[in-house]
């Protein structure tokens, strides 16, 4: 049975009165009574820990990491296709796979709102807590976590989007000047990213090593979670020599390492074990709403929609002899790792291998829409691919080690040297169906030529970032810019 923070603190009725619908979105809001007030309220170690609680809680939202994230962030790519059935769209998802789609498809209105309401839940957070008399240590260990998903959703954002609206204050719904100043006026790419380093920065000097969280607590985020994410917002900016020092801060910190296994990573028994650094927690009844469904095998016996299927490039990508194919490719028909028998019946060929939970050996309840699966955000093989990655473009000598150690684990021979391509080849291959490699793609200049590859159209110039949502533009009266070619 899973031991995380979020069955010890549960973010329950508690935290529910904190926070009330306003314009359809979560507002965190407390309500002082004739005895006490809400900082009175917050004051008690208990409440506050609740109230930071709501804001890893967002991350469970069908909005925030589920279809939609899946969508755009890997359906879109060379490693994946639709998947489900030929006319099952999945709303928008069909367009996804094509790269035809546009401003009104909701996927990108769902990733955007339940984005910026994870920063609204932050900023509330922030708001309260840097008022509070509690213990230092504590205190400042909130504030550091809440900053940490704060950049977290920041950088979702900024690499879906582009520029964004940067909101770090808590906004007086009420205030329209605020508002159209600070939700609905797009800061650059570079100023968004200037607030996620800040953010992060502070961070790192407030949150413990992972090691000195109790078991009670497992799962929150930590120094080396900090310090991972800001390597890889280093990296996407081409902060080469930063990214490099930062991955190195991780990697010698002593709290991470590979799991012996590959196939492990994904499973329940590698959850917040050596090789994460962040996850998002999931428990039978807290689960991520519909993430391991969606991307279940369907048809008869049922598992799930059967969307997000491996695609044959990522399927004929593989080396001869790398165990990672057979841990992230689910093949039809076939015996499962925990002995399910994989009919001829499922409607696919592939399914995604690192999203299956197992009603066998895996803690189950019979609830496919919430089921105990955490979604992996950082862990220590993306820290070591950064470091590589950025070694490689600073000429540093230890970047064929850094590889041979994902081979070694890969079940692959050593390499004597490397190439930016082959650096990037592992990359897809350690972080396959992950979420990463259609940003990968377009922060690499590589996307139009794997698109074409993979008989797509990446139209230079607009596919690097999505559309802004229309939804959104409209009400924000006219404030909020599109992207080019949308």
């Amino acid at each position: 049975m899973k031991y995380t923070f979020k069955n010890i603190v549960p973010a329950s009725a508690l935290l529910l009165s904190f926070f009330a619908l306003v314009s359809c979105e979560e507002d965190l809001k407390v309500e002082p009574n004739d005895v006490q007030t809400e900082l009175d309220f917050l004051n008690n170690p208990n409440n506050a820990i609740q109230l930071v609680n709501g804001v890893y809680n967002k991350q469970l939202d069908y909005q925030m990491y589920s279809f939609s994230w899946i969508g755009i962030t890997s359906i879109t790519s060379d490693d994946a296709d639709k998947g489900s059935t030929p006319t099952d769209y999945g709303s928008d998802k069909h367009k996804l796979d094509a790269l035809t789609f546009d401003a009104n498809d909701v996927s990108f209105l769902d990733v955007w709102k339940a984005h910026y309401q994870g920063i609204y839940r932050a900023n509330s957070a922030l708001f309260y807590l840097e008022q509070l008399s509690l213990d230092p240590t504590l205190r400042d260990r909130l504030i550091g976590e809440v900053k940490f998903l704060r950049a977290l959703y920041y950088f979702d954002l900024v690499r879906c989007f582009g520029g964004v609206p940067v909101v770090v204050t808590k906004i007086d719904l009420n205030d329209v000047a605020a508002i159209n100043a600070g939700a609905y006026t797009r800061k650059t790419k570079e100023e968004t990213y200037a607030q996620i380093e800040a953010d992060l920065a502070d961070a790192i000097t407030k949150l413990p090593l992972k090691s000195a969280y109790p078991a009670n607590d497992l799962g929150r985020a930590s120094k080396g979670a900090a310090q991972a994410l800001l390597a890889k917002a280093y990296l996407y900016q081409q902060k080469w020599q930063q990214a490099y020092d930062m991955a190195g801060e991780v990697i010698t910190s002593g709290q991470y390492g590979l799991l012996p296994d590959y196939a492990q990573v994904w499973r329940e028994a590698g959850e917040n074990g050596s090789e994460s650094i962040y996850e998002v927690q999931a428990t039978l009844t807290k689960g991520i709403i519909e993430y391991t469904d969606v991307q279940g095998p369907r048809g008869t016996p049922d598992l799930g929609w059967g969307f997000n299927t491996p695609s044959p490039s990522l399927a004929n990508s593989y080396e001869p002899g790398d165990v990672r194919k057979a841990a992230t490719i689910m093949n039809v028909p076939g015996v499962l790792w925990d002995g399910f028998i994989a009919p001829t019946t499922w409607t696919n060929p592939r399914y995604n291998y690192k999203a299956y939970q197992s009603s066998i050996a895996e803690s189950w309840n019979n609830n496919k829409a919430e089921t105990a699966k955490n979604l992996r955000i950082l862990k220590y093989s993306d820290v070591l691919l950064i470091r590589a990655e950025a070694g490689f473009h600073i000429g540093s000598g230890e970047t064929v080690g850094l590889i041979n150690q994902i081979r070694s684990r890969a079940g692959l021979p050593d390499v004597t040297s490397v190439t930016l391509e082959s650096i990037l080849t592992e990359r897809r291959h350690e972080m396959a169906m992950e979420h990463d490699r259609w940003f990968d793609l377009v922060r690499t200049g590589t996307a139009q030529a794997a698109m074409a590859a993979n008989g797509k159209t990446f139209i230079v110039g607009t596919h690097e970032v999505f559309p802004i949502p229309q939804q959104e533009i409209i009400k924000s009266g006219g404030l909020l810019l599109q992207n080019p070619g949308y």
